[in-house]
């Protein structure tokens, strides 16, 4: 599964994001997250994909695919 489909995955598994509005695009704010809910998407990513965010800032304008590519970037280190 890639990068995207994983954080796809958490994102309507764990905050209920309707699937045809997460594009690479779409605020973090758009879909709904406010910075509670950045630290609980960061830590689902975390445990899930095994990476450490902890030096990724996450706003809610933030685009899907910033955030995308900020994992996968951390993934392939």
């Amino acid at each position: 599964m890639s990068t995207a489909d994983e954080i796809s995955t958490l994102l309507v598994a764990n905050f209920g994001t309707d699937p045809v509005a997460i594009r690479p695009e779409a605020s973090l704010r758009q879909l709904r997250l406010d910075s509670l809910a950045l630290e609980e998407l960061r830590l689902l990513i975390e445990d899930r994909m095994g990476v450490d965010l902890d030096d990724i800032q996450l706003t809610s304008r933030d685009t899907v695919g910033q955030l995308v590519d900020a994992v996968h970037g951390k993934a392939a280190a």
